[in-house]
């Protein structure tokens, strides 16, 4: 056996069989009705088709996802109200705290206000990758109430960002935990898996887990992370310096698909 294992899902009215590691996280989904295995991972080809071999039933397709058509992106016209792209860093803060205000004379800061500075000042820092061929998003609403805090779209591809006010603490990851400064260790690493595997599912892409630190004094990672990156608000250009995954029409595509408040609405 290789771990791997099998979940049938409804997709669009339409059965998709996800292949799973034993954390939960998606490698690879078999569209029937297409013919197709679409792989996130080519490092996994060879157990996904040991996994879905006795499923398949003839020939198929087997590759990354495809990015969308032309004509798929012209049915991406949004109404305003629909479009995300607009979204300021820290959006859907910047709405809680306008309707439910903290009172003029609480005895210590409103939490809220300290999340909100860790979100624009890492969205902020995103959006200054534009010139380099990057969209970011931020604040992508997803069912339930959750949401990714920033998604940055580019040449090094798909990056669902989860953002940690840290200012003055020293920070341990010891996955999936982290401490920050004297507070109990939280497995928050989990969270920021679980928003990338949510978005890898509505985009159809490989989507990478980030875990932005805002103002740390220090970081110690005591394990290496295999499929995380964790970095301080300083480093979030660095993102920049990948490259070499996506062409820049397939990160047009994805930018359309991500941008329409539709794509969310079932993962």
């Amino acid at each position: 056996m290789n771990g791997l294992r099998v979940i049938p899902t409804w997709r669009h009215g339409q059965e998709r069989l996800y292949v799973c590691r034993t954390d939960g996280h998606n490698v690879a989904w078999y569209d029937r009705e297409a013919a197709r295995i679409n792989l996130l991972s080519e490092e996994e080809r060879e157990g996904v088709l040991q996994a879905l071999g006795p499923f398949l039933t003839g020939p198929v397709a087997v590759g990354p996802p495809p990015v969308p058509t032309p004509a798929e992106l012209a049915r991406l016209t949004l109404h305003p109200d629909d479009d995300l792209a607009p979204n300021r860093p820290g959006e859907a803060l910047l709405v809680a705290l306008d309707r439910d205000p903290a009172p003029a004379h609480r005895l210590r800061p409103d939490p809220r206000r300290r999340a909100l500075a860790a979100e624009q000042a890492v969205g902020e820092a995103l959006d200054r990758l534009d010139g380099a061929g990057w969209h970011a998003l931020h604040s992508v609403p997803l069912p339930g109430g959750d949401r990714i805090h920033h998604l940055a779209i580019g040449p090094g591809g798909l990056f669902a960002v989860h953002t940690v006010h840290a200012r003055k603490q020293r920070v341990t990851v010891a996955d999936p935990m982290v401490t920050l400064g004297r507070r109990d260790p939280h497995p928050l690493l989990r969270r920021v898996r679980a928003d990338a595997d949510r978005a890898s599912y509505a985009l159809t892409a490989e989507v990478h887990p980030v875990l932005a630190l805002f103002e740390p004094t220090d970081v110690t990672i005591t394990v290496p992370l295999r499929d995380l990156r964790v970095m301080k608000d300083t480093e979030t250009e660095g993102l920049a310096r990948t490259g070499g995954v996506l062409k820049p029409a397939d990160v047009e595509a994805l930018h359309a698909m991500a941008r329409d408040r539709g794509t969310w609405s079932r993962v």
